[in-house]
């Protein structure tokens, strides 16, 4: 008989401008801080699309249309599997606001990558920006973090 996992569903979106420009979240938190797109986790009764657009709401003040599911990113924590559904969209309306998350703001993509970066930024931008990885599986071993993008 096989194992069964607990898993935790979350989501992520990267809000996008055409002058180049991505919401960032400079993110405060006690288990995860650094620069990184504005997300959360998937409560109960929600899809996965509500969730991001509540979530976005909730940490930005804007409301996002049409998020566009890029890839999935997984990793452990113990004995517990993380899955988080990575979005992008560039349809949003509203007025930026700040949340307890931390401060939202606009920054060119340049600017965003040299910004101290919560962990797995990295291969999140990397699969939001390449058609060919809609997969990433971080596992922490004895040598550190280990990432399989596909």
């Amino acid at each position: 008989m096989a194992e069964i996992e607990k898993v935790i569903f979350m989501n992520m979106c990267m809000v996008y401008d055409h002058a180049g420009r991505v919401l960032a979240l400079d993110k405060v938190g006690k288990s995860y801080s650094g620069t990184t797109f504005p997300g959360g986790h998937v409560e109960p009764g929600e899809t996965f699309t509500e969730s991001v657009i509540r979530e976005i709401y909730e940490e930005t003040g804007l409301t996002i249309s049409n998020p566009k599911l890029t890839g999935i990113y997984h990793w452990m924590t113990g004995a517990v599997r993380n899955v988080g559904f990575l979005y992008k969209t560039d349809e949003y309306q509203g007025e930026l606001i700040s949340s307890e998350e931390g401060k939202v703001y606009w920054i060119s993509g340049e600017e965003f990558l040299r910004k101290p970066l919560a962990p797995g930024m990295e291969q999140v931008w990397q699969m939001m920006h390449d058609d060919s990885a809609s997969e990433c599986l971080q596992t922490l071993t004895k040598n550190g973090i280990v990432s399989k993008i596909q």
